[in-house]
């Protein structure tokens, strides 16, 4: 399963009863990865830059580091990712990006 389709697929898990628009964030991730040529564990890294930079939702990351996790991601990794984002996101919003994506990373373990 690529990563895109095991977004999609916790997409589907984390909306319920939303399938109108599971189904269009679904459409959106479809064939991105491989569109990007990255492999699996740098798509998700720059998908997680991508998240603390937009200071996305916790449920974003947690759908995101769930497939992470999958692959052998570590805590360690989302820490360099973090690290190296700081000086171009700020403090705070690193800070932020921390605390949901090492919350995220528990909650993925216990599912």
């Amino acid at each position: 399963m690529s990563v895109d389709d095991a977004v999609a697929a916790l997409l589907e898990s984390v909306l319920p009863g939303e399938a109108p628009l599971a189904e269009t964030l679904m459409r959106m991730h479809s064939d991105v990865q491989a569109r990007s040529g990255l492999d699996d564990r740098t798509y998700l890294l720059v998908r997680i830059a991508a998240l603390v930079a937009v200071d996305a939702p916790a449920s974003s990351y947690v759908v995101n580091l769930t497939v992470a996790d999958e692959l052998g991601i570590t805590a360690d990794d989302v820490r360099g990712v973090l690290i190296a984002l700081a000086p171009l996101v700020g403090s705070a919003r690193a800070f932020s990006g921390a605390e949901k994506a090492l919350s995220a990373l528990a909650t993925a373990r216990r599912l």
